[in-house]
């Protein structure tokens, strides 16, 4: 996994509202220590790893049908029988995962966590580390990374952080935050090189990125490899947290969701905005959300 670390620990929450789709205001980004994040999203690849270590027979469901079937975002095929499954990466690998639930990405941090293993998915790989999810796989609102995890999902306040923050003093806005996850408050393009292009993302503007076209084709991929805005990524150095696919967050919403941000492939700019927050049940999978992980 490649990580970049967030420093300036201490830092104050945004003074704007992270939230413009609800009443009231709330106010993210405050955290009083240093982390690291993932520089990119959880490709295809690092995730096919995983389903070859842990899912000859795929007790809890780490691999979903769509993910060969979803044309839009389809990325990894399975074959075999239960007990012999195999996994294989669709086209480039450097894609994110997609169709993984909250439960997908905790599993995964427990598989990083614990050193990788290979074999059943139980406590010494999947099951326990990070989190201890013992076979969870819908609810689970109270379960919370360890304090010793190695990796985990960012907590709200940690994404937003590493998405938005840039200290005025170190050349960003004058509340310390900007708008776009992409050092910038004015709309990104939604182009793909060949050339570097500043503040662009990949998200739907009139036209899809990945075709610069209006039209949606059902059998067309639209998800960008990681760092295709090499000239876009965020103060602390990640890229992608705007557009592509939304990213997981560890937030519980309403006492029923887990928190999403950063907008995908399909929606508009709002959704790329710090004042946008979404949410949908921790079980959901869908070709619009995938993640990134945290760690120390």
């Amino acid at each position: 996994m490649q990580m970049v670390t967030v420093g300036n620990a201490g830092n104050t929450a945004d003074p704007s509202d992270g939230d413009q789709g609800n009443t009231g205001t709330q106010n993210f980004g405050a955290v009083p220590y240093e982390f690291s994040i993932g520089k990119y999203e959880v490709t295809l690849a690092q995730y096919t790893a995983l389903l070859n270590a842990v899912a000859a027979t795929d007790t809890y469901g780490l691999y979903h049908p769509s993910m060969a079937t979803d044309l839009n975002t389809a990325g990894i095929t399975q074959s075999g029988s239960p007990g012999s499954f195999t996994y294989s990466v669709i086209g480039t690998e450097t894609r994110p995962v997609t169709y993984v639930s909250w439960f997908d990405a905790a599993r995964f941090c427990n598989w990083l966590h614990n050193g990788r293993p290979t074999g059943a998915q139980d406590a010494a790989t999947t099951e326990r580390g990070a989190y201890i999810l013992d076979g969870a796989i819908s609810g689970g609102l109270t379960i919370t990374h360890e304090p010793e995890a190695k990796f985990w999902i960012p907590s709200e306040d940690e994404w937003y952080k590493a998405a938005y923050h840039q200290p005025s003093a170190q050349g960003g806005d004058s509340d310390d935050y900007w708008l776009y996850p992409t050092r910038s408050n004015a709309l990104p393009g939604n182009l793909i090189g060949p050339l570097p292009l500043v503040n662009h993302a990949n998200y739907f503007s009139t036209v899809f990125s990945v075709t610069q076209s209006g039209s949606f084709s059902g059998s067309q991929n639209y998800l960008s490899d990681a760092g295709s805005y090499p000239e876009s990524s965020s103060f602390y150095g990640t890229f992608d947290q705007g557009g592509n696919v939304f990213e997981w967050n560890d937030a519980v919403i309403s006492g029923a969701f887990r928190g999403m941000r950063g907008g995908n492939w399909a929606y508009d700019e709002f959704r790329l905005r710090s004042a946008n927050r979404e949410y949908t049940g921790p079980g959901g999978e869908s070709g619009r959300i995938g993640f990134r992980v945290a760690s120390p």
